[in-house]
């Protein structure tokens, strides 16, 4: 039984106004032993037990305020270090079990502030060689705006600084021996980039003096120098300081070496308890609230002359504790897990010559100090589990960075230091590695500087290991045999007239090679008797019979009773409906449908939600056929499966959002699959009608903004379908105020974004319905434009531009298919609006090639033939008007495209 269940009736003298716990844990208690086993038991009384009622609010609220006074305290004389440490390690197990519990939510601004205030100065806590002062809030700001420097100056200073550096270096001429740090440590730490390069060679001077010293700590004294500040004697002073720690800690005896010991291990659990309580700190608030205080735990680049603010990088690269290393890590990764959006707006491929420095320009700066700590740390660290968290961490990095918004060169950093870790003895550390390259090649907008990486010979940076990457190729060296490099003979006479690059070889290699101890780091031979591990292989490539086997297993796996195993049963069959042999087969994609459906009703959410995903795929294939084997195959499709699908999906689009998300995917994709006799059926009337409904009230609803854009996606893809009587049914115009509403007013830019294709889509003018509707829809879109910049989340500006272009294009097409009835109205609007429009398409018609949100790409020409095209249209539908309409909106769009064209031949000129 729980520790709540016994003491629920008993709440009140525990921890109401005068309760017991609460006496006893105030700081006027003189018995320090009690005062902490009074914490302790409050810390277990927040403990969240399954099955079980947690703590009422006001309870809540009484531990979190004692743990976070606790918190705050200092230290008094006649508390001994040791006891202070485990009260403080309590009053953080409280906290933690209070958000781990889900029910502590931290909404205003000072208790957030005050938690992250003492959760900062606890991971401190005891750290040798660093003392802090925290104010006891902390409070949301962005990066700091301003620099001392002119960006001019501070880059001429730097610059100059490199120079003395390398001017130094190359008088240098001394020799090391082997196992020292020698010529493939220098070239692995230059690769960190030239803003460390004064580093590294400060690192190499000070490791020379402390080598012999009986308390050298490679990672210690090695990582001081990432926080070294510059100046003539910053080697000196850094050199004294290390000497000061390194003498107190070789002075005293055995026994007082024992207590000291004991004291680092607390002090260490402090911290780590400090970043555990963070961690949990950071699920428990949204990611724009927690990034206003990205200052106050990532690093940024400090100005010369200026000490380096402390960090969670500072723990990373200065803890003696592995295990606390790991911690920071682990909570840095979580930060940037999820702040692509974030990250977004960081940009310095320009040099920025201001007064000032721009939010951009400091986010750019904290995310390359990111890559050189995160860099130095990978060189000195010693331990495998810390050193799979750096690589996580910088692989979470990776994956959200905008590299194509900052200078080049961070990537091929990365790329160099990470080669030589694939041959690790560590197998975690090795797939981290592996996951790493994989972040580089993925990142969006295939980057030339990936595209050269990827073109080096396979044996560079794979023997620059450093002295903390032991190999373990006694395979790994294999691969290159296996797949010679460009240039060397291959074993079998007929050479490949070309080879794929040495990232697939290697992968291709780990694949089909024979498996090996994951510690094994022997250079003998690969035994005679080894086992090889098949390669993967396409369903397309087996046999018919072990296709069948596949399948039957599959669909039969489908009706498990553990949900586990039907989940991913259903979500096998979502990939393999995708396989070309297999989804032109009418009654393979009956079957599966039907496994789907029954999945679709499971009473488990994860199978619902897999199903569901799986659904969309096979919806996807519907539409991939119709298109490629036409009527055939629409004829073929059951009309009974057809309609148990819709009914299904309609049903599954109020379900939860992630099941939702594609259910109305599915619902989409099957009404435009849906075919003229289907339509007229008296037995799919009514579901039709339910369907596009269910469409229409989550485009309305408060649901997650990935739902509501795939409904919005799905509402255009059933005006896609011309069998269907859009502009005559009553639901005609529902869809298109809805859509209207969204492309106006709602948050989220991606969701107004496939509104307004969605709204762009109806390719005849009778589709929009009357002209009042029509009128409806090219008013909203001229305010959407308006409002194009307009939004409380700065992340959103991010895709402001593109909101812009598809707006214009929409537009556009409705000038197109505009009515003589119709053009009253736009020319009233362009009167009242036509410069902020005018502006606004100038900006559309000159800003290129672009993909929009469909994936399609519009080029220069395409754009002024589509304005053409809405010039001519309109110029015969005026000749019918006879010069009723107070603007003619054709002699304004002329206009604009003389003004582009002109515009256009300045620029070329």
């Amino acid at each position: 039984m729980s520790v709540l269940c016994l003491s629920k009736p008993y709440l009140p003298d525990l921890l109401g106004k005068a309760g017991l716990l609460l006496q006893f844990s105030d700081s006027a208690q003189l018995d320090v032993e009690l005062r902490r086993a009074a914490v302790r038991s409050m810390a277990n009384l927040c403990l969240s037990v399954p099955g079980q009622p947690y703590l009422d609010e006001s309870y809540r609220s009484v531990c979190f305020q004692t743990f976070l006074s606790i918190l705050q305290s200092s230290k008094t004389s006649d508390v001994d270090d040791i006891t202070f440490c485990m009260l403080l390690q309590n009053a953080l197990k409280g906290i933690q079990s209070l958000l781990n519990g889900g029910k502590m939510k931290l909404m205003q601004t000072d208790q957030l502030g005050s938690l992250l205030a003492v959760l900062k100065k606890c991971m401190f806590h005891g750290l040798p060689g660093l003392s802090i002062e925290m104010p006891p809030v902390l409070y949301p700001a962005p990066l700091p705006q301003y620099d001392k420097r002119s960006p001019v100056k501070q880059e001429q200073s730097e610059l100059a600084a490199f120079k003395q550096t390398g001017n130094r270096r190359k008088k240098s001429k001394g020799k090391q021996k082997k196992g020292e740090f020698g010529e493939d440590t220098k070239d692995d730490l230059a690769d960190t980039g030239n803003e460390s390069i004064h580093e590294t060679d400060m690192l190499k001077l000070h490791l020379r003096d402390v080598q012999n010293s009986p308390c050298s700590d490679l990672r210690t004294h090695a990582l001081d120098v990432a926080y070294m500040p510059t100046g003539k004697d910053h080697l000196s002073s850094h050199y004294n300081s290390w000497k000061r720690i390194s003498s107190s800690e070789s002075e005293y005896s055995d026994a007082e070496g024992g207590i000291q010991s004991k004291m680092r291990s607390y002090q260490a659990k402090v911290r780590q308890g400090a970043l555990a309580c963070f961690l949990s700190a950071i699920k428990s608030i949204e990611k724009r609230v927690l990034y206003g205080y990205w200052s106050a735990f990532v690093p940024d680049a400090p100005g010369i002359g200026s000490p380096q603010s402390v960090s969670l990088m500072t723990i990373a690269l200065k803890d003696p504790s592995p295990k606390t290393r790991a911690c920071s890590l682990q909570v840095l990764s979580a930060i940037l897990e999820g702040s692509k959006q974030f990250l977004s707006v960081a940009e310095d491929a320009n040099d920025h010559k201001r007064a000032f420095t721009p939010f951009s320009v400091t986010i750019a700066s904290s995310i390359r100090e990111l890559h050189r700590c995160l860099l130095l740390a990978l060189v000195a660290e010693s331990s495998s589990q810390t050193l799979t968290q750096i690589i996580k961490c910088l692989a979470n990095l990776v994956s959200n960075a905008p590299y194509n918004r900052l200078k080049p060169g961070l990537l091929t950093r990365v790329w160099n230091q990470i080669k030589p870790y694939i041959c690790h003895k560590d197998v975690n550390v090795r797939v981290s590695s592996l996951t790493l390259l994989g972040a580089i090649v993925s990142i969006q907008a295939p980057l030339p500087e990936v595209q050269l990486l990827l073109q080096q010979p396979s044996s560079s940076g794979l023997s620059n290991s450093g002295t903390g990457t032991p190999h373990r190729f006694n395979s790994s060296e294999q691969w290159r045999k296996t797949f010679p490099l460009e240039g060397e003979p291959a074993d079998n006479p007929g050479n490949m007239p070309s080879e794929p690059c040495w990232l697939i070889r290697l992968c291709i290699s780990i694949i089909v090679l024979p498996r090996e101890d994951s510690c094994s780091d022997s250079d003998a031979n690969f035994p005679s008797g080894c086992v090889y591990e098949p390669s993967p292989v396409r369903l397309e490539s087996l046999q018919n019979d072990r296709q069948i086997l596949c399948i039957t297993l599959l669909l039969g796996l489908n009706h498990s009773e553990n949900p586990l195993v039907k989940a991913a049963a259903a979500r096998a069959l979502g990939v393999y409906i995708l396989f070309s042999c297999l989804r032109q087969d009418v009654m393979f994609v009956a079957d599966t449908a039907n496994a789907i459906l029954n999945s679709l009703h499971d009473k488990s959410p994860n199978v619902r939600a897999k199903a569901a995903w799986s659904l969309g795929n096979l919806t996807d294939t519907l539409i991939v056929n119709m298109e490629t084997m036409g009527q055939s195959f629409q004829e073929e499709f059951s009309d009974l499966l057809l309609l148990k699908m819709l009914r299904s999906a309609t049903e599954a689009s109020k379900d939860k959002d992630k099941v939702k998300s594609n259910a109305v995917r599915a619902l989409g994709n099957l009404l435009h699959f849906l075919q003229p006799y289907h339509i007229t059926n008296p037995r799919f009337r009514e579901t039709i009608e339910e369907s596009i409904q269910a469409l229409i009230s989550t485009v309305q609803s408060e649901a997650t903004m990935k739902v509501r854009w795939n409904a919005c996606y799905a509402l255009g893809n059933v005006f896609k379908n011309p069998a269907l009587p859009l502009g005559e049914a009553p639901w005609t115009t529902q869809a298109y105020n809805a859509l209207s509403s969204v492309v106006k007013s709602c948050k989220n830019f991606k969701v107004r974004i496939k509104s307004a294709m969605a709204l762009s889509i109806p390719s005849k003018r009778e589709c929009y319905g009357p002209t009042e509707q029509f009128c409806q829809i090219w008013s909203a879109l001229v305010v959407a434009l308006q409002k194009s910049e307009d939004t409380e989340d700065f992340l959103e500006f991010k895709y402001s531009a593109s909101l812009r272009t598809q707006i214009c294009q929409a537009l556009i097409h409705l000038l197109s298919l505009a009515k003589n009835t119709d053009l009253p109205f736009i020319s009233e609007t362009i009167t009242e609006n036509g410069d902020a429009i005018k502006a606004y398409v100038l900006q559309y018609m000159k800003s290129g090639v672009e993909e929009n949100e469909a994936g399609m790409h519009t080029n220069l020409c395409e754009r002024e033939k589509a304005l053409k095209g809405a010039i001519e249209h309109l110029c015969g539908i005026e000749k019918q008007l006879e010069g009723k309409a107070r603007v003619r909106v054709s002699v304004y769009l002329e206009d604009i495209l003389t003004n582009h064209v002109n515009a256009a031949e300045l620029t070329e000129a």
